[in-house]
């Protein structure tokens, strides 16, 4: 059946509901319900039983990768649990808040960290989010601006990274659209050709930094800093952060611990991470790069996740910081600390299976196609991006859709022969920093969960406070970016005129406060 614009509701009143009455996971519920009541012909009773047995038991938690996803995101609390149990934690922060004198040099900090996790951007909001809260809490900085951080630095670095877990999706959908339209070319000659091109991505990191180094903010995001110099609530009165505070995850009193408590496991984590997943996707004939793009993350997470916990509570036990039991109290305090991040996330996989049913990723891309034209290619391109992956969820979801799409329409109206034009470019990053731009915004959206469960922030608050800073770079990215490169400008002159003028916007716009929570003219 062909629902067309009624494929549109299941997310639009997941969306409004959410922002409406802050309330994720009933909104969440709704939406799927509202789905599923439409592809039952309109019966809310079978609406209602398909919402639990269909969409949230089987397209769902039966789904490998999304199971796979929710015991990783488990099993990391659960090392972070033992972690924090054996003082490893509130070490690194002492050690940390040693050198992280200011807000500045923290929130830099946890930007870098951010940016070298560049491999996975699940791994990038869990670990960082994990790490460095309590660092933060410390120096009064807002959760929402940690969940904006750890998000900021993580969707838009994978993206682009050469070695990731993106790269295969990204490689695969170039080679596929370039051989439609009978282009010789090396896929990844291409991949590293529409990077300049990605300029919400870029800017995104570009406001990031300046926000950071010029310690200025606006919109919601200043009054939640206000709020949390001012009273120290590092979230608003009545939040609901997506991690529970818990005794067990507290080291015990006369219990000291090391960094190396931290920085073990942690780089275990990384390296059973990096070659797991080369381990994962090798295939005889593939090189390193490529097999990292051919594994599946979630397996290969859940491999790190556990291996890091086991790693970590024997280190606990051999430091007799606590006995093999206590290990395993801390544990499941820290896998229980991720509960409500799970069943969200469970909630937002049934509603990307609705979706899906429902064929909004196919309708909004027919729609995008009938309106494409010639010099505002890109712009339309990103406009198309960024709406379909606000509206389901999913950057991979959406250019998975749209790439099949751009490319044949971008190569036709650019007259390519032979060769892949800059136009081509243009849109091929048009829709793969579109996307980004809308998960960044949309509250369905897995990442965004990840970065407000990791960093202890209320969801819709990270959602309310981090829009402003995404359209901000939207923005940018169209009156400096995809507008002139749909006329043929540059985008290293377009990279360059984009930065002056973010910086210069912070600079005039953005409000700075000091540590009492005043601004400071």
């Amino acid at each position: 059946m062909d629902y067309e614009w009624l494929a549109l509701l299941p997310p639009i009143i997941a969306i409004g509901f959410a922002l409406w009455k802050r309330q994720v996971i009933l909104s969440l519920l709704v939406g799927v319900f509202t789905g599923a009541t439409i592809i039952a012909g309109w019966n809310p009773l079978k609406g209602l039983l398909d919402t639990f047995s269909v969409y949230i038991v089987e397209k769902s938690l039966a789904d490998s990768w999304n199971i796979g996803i929710i015991v990783f995101l488990l099993a990391v609390g659960g090392m972070i649990g033992v972690i924090g149990k054996m003082g490893g934690t509130k070490a690194i922060a002492t050690a940390i808040a040693k050198k992280a004198t200011d807000v500045r040099s923290t929130q830099l900090a946890t930007a870098l960290m951010g940016i070298a996790i560049f491999f996975d951007d699940y791994a990038n909001s869990i670990v960082v989010g994990n790490t460095m809260r309590p660092i933060t809490d410390a120096q009064n900085i807002s959760r929402e601006k940690l969940a904006y951080i750890v998000d900021s630095s993580a969707a838009p670095v994978s993206s682009m990274a050469p070695i990731s877990t993106w790269i295969a999706m990204e490689l695969g959908l170039i080679a596929a659209g370039l051989a439609d339209v009978g282009l010789s070319g090396d896929a990844m000659t291409v991949f590293f050709q529409t990077i300049p091109y990605r300029f919400y991505s870029l800017f995104a990191l570009v406001l990031l930094f300046n926000l950071i180094i010029q310690r200025k903010d606006y919109s919601t995001m200043l009054k939640a800093e206000i709020r949390a110099r001012k009273t120290g609530k590092v979230y608003a009165d009545g939040a609901n952060p997506l991690i529970a505070e818990d005794k067990n995850l507290l080291p015990d009193d006369g219990v000291d611990g090391s960094i190396w408590d931290v920085i073990i496991p942690i780089t275990i984590f990384l390296l059973v991470t990096v070659f797991g997943l080369w381990y994962n996707g090798y295939e005889e004939g593939k090189n390193f790069k490529d097999s990292i793009g051919n594994s599946d993350a979630s397996v290969v997470l859940t491999w790190a996740a556990f291996i890091g916990s086991i790693v970590a509570g024997s280190i606990g036990v051999i430091k007799k910081r606590f006995n093999l039991s206590g290990a395993m109290d801390s544990w499941v305090s820290g896998a229980k600390s991720m509960f409500t991040a799970v069943i969200i996330l469970t909630l937002a996989f049934a509603l990307k299976g609705v979706i899906s049913e429902m064929g909004l990723d196919v309708w909004l891309g027919e729609i995008a196609k009938d309106s494409l034209n010639e010099g505002f290619l890109p712009l339309i391109v990103f406009a198309a991006s960024m709406f379909m992956a606000f509206a389901i969820g999913s950057s991979w979801g959406t250019n998975g859709i749209l790439m099949p799409i751009v490319i044949p329409i971008a190569a036709q109206v650019s007259n390519a022969t032979g060769a892949v034009t800059p136009l081509m470019l243009a849109c091929m990053g048009s829709v793969l920093t579109g996307a980004v731009f809308g998960d960044h915004c949309s509250p369905i959206s897995d990442t965004t969960i990840l970065s407000s469960s990791a960093s202890g922030s209320d969801h819709i608050d990270h959602v309310r406070t981090q829009m402003p800073y995404a359209i901000t770079a939207a923005v940018f990215a169209i009156i400096f970016g995809f507008i002139p490169a749909g006329f043929g400008l540059s985008p290293w002159i377009s990279l360059i005129l984009g930065l002056i003028s973010i910086t210069l916007f912070v600079k005039f716009f953005g409000k700075k406060i000091d540590n009492n929570g005043n601004i400071v003219e």
